[in-house]
């Protein structure tokens, strides 16, 4: 239960739910938000603190820590001037073809209901802000579906790192159109449990979203 707890807690800080100095609630209200006992919740915090995502203070609760130095200093390094699209393409299609075919072996059936609950939403009056939300959520819980917490851990800290390209990616409608049928080819691959189909459907996506960004933002 601990492990769904982090994933839970990491995918709100990397979709921007939960922002560096923020509080969260005390361990028993927190508890009782989640629906999970607090022996599992004081697990789930210690793995939290051991990934410096957050910090327990005395007399203040527990508090969202932002990006420990290293990772703000990689993030400035491929989002300032010299940013290059193709690192980013080249670090997502080393992870996430994998990561897809693992989730084809692995999902549960609450895996895929809570994938498929963000295909609901479709680009029909969305725009580009609530696109990026909803691509980063899809990719969080796939990665979740992989069962691989270290995979799930690596994923999530590439979001971070990747944000500002993804932008670029769901700008105009079309594109936004692009990444929800990629999405919705990803999880019926996923779902049908063919791991080769998913890890091909997963690469397709990402060649078409690399493609898109260059479009509107021509650097490579």
């Amino acid at each position: 239960m601990s492990v769904q707890i982090v994933a839970h807690l990491e995918r709100l800080i990397t979709i921007g739910e939960l922002n560096p100095g923020d509080r969260l609630p005390a361990e028993r209200d927190l508890a009782a938000d989640l629906q999970v006992s607090r022996a599992s919740l004081r697990e789930a915090m210690h793995e939290l603190e051991a990934k410096t995502l957050i910090e327990r203070r005395p007399g203040r609760g527990t508090i969202v820590l932002p990006p420990p130095e290293y990772v703000r200093d990689l993030y400035e390094h491929i989002s300032g001037e010299d940013r290059k699209l193709r690192d980013v393409a080249e670090l997502r299609e080393t992870i996430e073809p994998q990561i897809a075919r693992l989730a084809a072996c692995r999902a549960t059936d609450a895996n895929l209901i809570a994938l498929d609950g963000v295909l609901l939403h479709t680009v029909e009056g969305l725009n580009a802000a609530g696109s990026v939300k909803l691509d980063l959520e899809f990719h969080l819980l796939l990665a979740q579906a992989s069962q691989n917490p270290l995979l799930a851990s690596l994923n999530t800290l590439a979001s971070s790192w990747t944000r500002a390209i993804r932008e670029l990616s769901h700008a105009t409608r079309h594109s936004r159109e692009v990444s929800y049928r990629g999405h919705r080819e990803i999880l019926d691959a996923v779902a049908a449990g063919d791991k080769d189909a998913a890890g091909d459907a997963m690469l397709k996506h990402l060649q078409e979203v690399a493609e898109l960004t260059t479009q509107n933002y021509p650097l490579i």
